[in-house]
Formats: structure tokens, C-alpha cells, sequence
């Protein structure tokens, strides 16, 4: 018999819907049929045979090649690149990928108008230490505001009124304090994470200084959510905006490079709106003052009753709480926490068949304390940040 091999069909092949390949044994299958031509049909390709294993290694060798193609190829887009790739792929966009960050806290220093406090640090009341800029100089007013970094990596909290101590004493410095809670640091940003980010900035040449603006924030060292909001009328709107004023709501990043960064980008005549105000020049070194705001954290407390069947282990209920808690920290700042969302995570893998077997949720409550839970949604302000962390959540099974 004649064995026609102008197109085996096993190679991955690029069409108007994209790249394709067939499976493995869809390839092991193809060469023993094209085996069989050729040593008969009485060929005995089993795997415990010695043929049977290499026609095997060959299909393996070609799915391995098929693979890299698809690879290489899907590699080339933002919206399928893998790791490296897009990592690359996003410098077109005048982006990189987040490195991993340490916690930033905003301070309130002041003392002496025109004191200059170099390389200044300050403690914590856990005795953590935050470093300061390299030069900070109080204003006029015997103030300043500035960006502090823990000197430890990781999610490292301060809660407000806690930065206190100073840590390396200048003359004219008199005090110290955090009038925002900290904004902890984040882990190197993921692929889910930097493609959303490359959508966004694409935002950045918009037709709308608005959509400019937004992207801009998103692109700022540090940020790790954030929100911009607009009162594009003639009165103050529901949320206390200004008339002709925007509000960003901005969590992580140095608080003059905000600041520098809406000031760059905003529309003409638009005012700002928030709660941190920082004084950045513009090209002739005249002072503007650019406010936002930091989000208010919201603590999230969950209760939830179920009834534990044949298999359920407290192992189960730990998952629980860590999928509940990724859920709700998920959400965007300004997002209200609704009760109904949160019965998703809390059954876990009910469709697919995971283990929600095990239990069933007889009742779920949600709140801002662990005393307030109630089977009702938790309205978030305009300004604030749902944040949830396993041990907020109290889970009771019963038998």
C-alpha cells in the first residue's frame, strides 16, 4: 500500500479564528493508522511495546512542538500573553509591571516653617519604622504632608493616629502623625491584574481629559485602587462633589505624585475634591493646591450558620472564609457589599462539583461589626473600601 503523507494534518494551523491544534491522541492516533500502512495491520503499538513507545515519544515530541507555536503565537497580544510576554507586550503602552510594594502611609509633619528634615524617618506603635522622602520641608504654615514608606515589606497596617514617633529628631520638627490608615503594600501584579491596567491605559489619549485622568491614576507607582469621580453640573451633586470638580479616591502611591499626576492631566478650570490636600507647582513654579482623597477602609464581618454533612472538616470552613474574604476585598472602592454576591464564594464549587457537597448554608449575615450582621446589603460610600480578612468571618456548623 501507498502511504500519502503530502499533509499529515498534525501541525498547529492558523486560520481567520485564530490557532489551533489537535490533541494528543488525536495525533497518536494519526500515526499508528499511518504505522499500520506501513508494517501492516498486524503490527502489534501497544504500550508495553517497544514500537508502541516510540510511535508515543514521536506524538508526544510533535504536541510538545504544536504547543510552543500556540504559545509563541498567542504571546504576541496583551489579552493572551503570558508572564514575560506581557510584560513586554505592555511596554507599547508606556506601562510595566507592578513590583512588589512595601505599605505607604500619609503624615501630617509639623514644626517650624522652612525646617528641612533630611532623610527623616518616624516609628509606628508597634515600633515599625517609615521612611520619608529624601528632603521634606514644612510649608509656610508650619505643616507638611508627605508619603511615607514602611522599611518592611509586605501588607505591614498602620490604623490612624498611630505614626507618632519620630524617629530621627531634627531641629524645628516638632510632631508627627498619620491622619489616614495605611495602604499596604501589594504582591508583584498578575496578569490579570496588568491586563486590566493596559486596558486602562490606553484611557490616557482619550477624547475625554476625564478618561485621561483616570488612566493617568491608574499608572502612578503604587496604586492600588482607585476611583475618579465627576460633577460636571452647575450644583453640588449627592456625594457633596462641587460643581465642576472632579474627586479621586486613590489607595497606595505617593500622595505628590497624585497629586503632580491630576494636576498634570486634568481639564482647565476644573477644580479637585478630597480630603488630602498637597500644594505641587506648575512649569513656572507657581504653588496649586490638588486635593483627593484617601479611601475609608470599611472592616467587613461576616457570619454564616450551615449545616455540616458526611465529609465536612473545618479545613473546608477555612476555605470558605479565605474565598468569602477575596470576594469581598475584590471589590472596587465605592462597591456596596451585596449579601447575595456572597453566597457565591461561600459555596464553593457548587456547579462544578467542589466541596459545597459537604455543607449547606442555612443562614449568612453580613456587617460593619461582628455585632451588627444582618441579612441585609452594606451601602458603601462613594469614598470608601470594603476590606475583609478571614478572621472577620465566623462560620458555625452544626450537625
Amino acid at each position: 500500500m501507498t502511504l500519502n503523507i503530502d499533509s499529515l494534518g498534525l501541525s498547529a494551523t492558523v486560520t481567520a479564528t485564530g490557532i489551533s491544534a489537535p490533541d494528543y491522541q488525536t495525533i497518536l492516533n494519526t500515526l499508528i493508522g499511518y504505522f499500520k500502512q506501513i508494517y501492516g495491520n498486524d503490527a502489534y503499538l501497544e504500550p508495553d511495546s517497544k514500537d508502541g513507545q516510540m510511535v508515543s515519544l514521536v506524538a508526544l515530541a510533535i504536541h510538545d512542538a504544536n504547543n510552543t507555536a500556540i504559545q509563541v503565537y498567542t504571546s504576541f497580544s496583551p489579552s493572551t500573553a503570558l508572564s514575560g510576554a506581557l510584560t513586554s507586550n505592555v511596554k507599547i503602552n508606556g506601562i510595566s509591571r507592578k513590583a512588589a510594594t512595601n505599605s505607604t502611609v500619609d503624615l501630617l509633619l509639623s514644626g517650624t516653617a522652612g525646617t528641612t528634615i533630611n532623610n527623616g524617618s518616624v516609628k509606628d506603635d508597634n515600633g515599625v519604622i517609615w521612611n520619608l522622602p529624601d528632603v521634606v520641608v514644612i510649608g509656610i504654615d508650619g505643616t507638611a504632608i508627605v508619603t511615607a514608606t514602611s522599611s518592611i515589606s509586605g501588607a505591614v497596617a498602620a490604623l490612624i493616629g498611630t505614626v507618632t514617633g519620630i524617629n530621627t529628631p531634627t531641629r524645628g520638627w516638632i510632631a508627627v502623625t498619620n491622619p489616614t490608615a495605611a495602604s499596604v503594600g501589594s504582591p508583584v501584579e498578575s496578569d490579570a491584574e496588568l491586563r486590566i491596567r493596559q486596558n486602562r491605559s490606553v484611557a490616557l489619549p482619550a477624547l475625554t481629559p476625564f478618561d485621561g485622568v483616570d488612566g493617568a491614576i491608574a499608572n502612578v507607582d503604587g496604586v492600588t485602587r482607585h476611583k475618579l469621580y465627576e460633577n460636571d453640573t452647575g450644583i453640588t451633586d449627592s456625594d457633596g462633589l462641587p460643581p465642576h470638580s472632579i474627586s479621586a479616591i486613590v489607595e497606595g502611591g505617593d500622595a505628590t505624585e497624585i497629586a503632580q499626576t491630576i494636576r498634570g492631566n486634568k481639564g482647565q478650570g476644573v477644580s479637585t475634591y478630597g480630603t488630602t490636600s498637597v500644594s505641587v507647582p506648575d512649569l513656572y513654579g507657581n504653588p496649586h493646591t490638588i486635593k483627593f482623597s484617601r479611601p475609608e477602609i470599611v472592616p467587613i464581618y461576616v457570619y454564616i450558620l450551615l449545616k455540616g454533612f458526611t465529609g465536612y472538616t473545618t479545613a473546608i470552613g477555612e476555605q470558605i472564609k479565605i474565598e468569602v474574604a477575596a470576594y469581598i476585598n475584590s471589590l472596587i472602592i465605592g462597591d456596596d457589599v451585596l449579601i447575595s454576591r456572597v453566597y457565591s464564594p461561600a459555596n464553593l464549587g457548587v456547579v462544578s462539583g467542589g466541596n459545597a457537597k459537604y455543607y449547606d448554608i442555612l443562614e449568612l449575615k453580613i456587617g460593619r461589626s461582628a455585632g451588627t450582621t444582618a441579612a441585609a446589603n452594606i451601602v458603601i460610600a462613594y469614598d470608601e473600601a470594603a476590606e475583609c480578612s478571614p478572621g472577620n468571618i465566623n462560620i458555625v456548623a452544626t450537625v
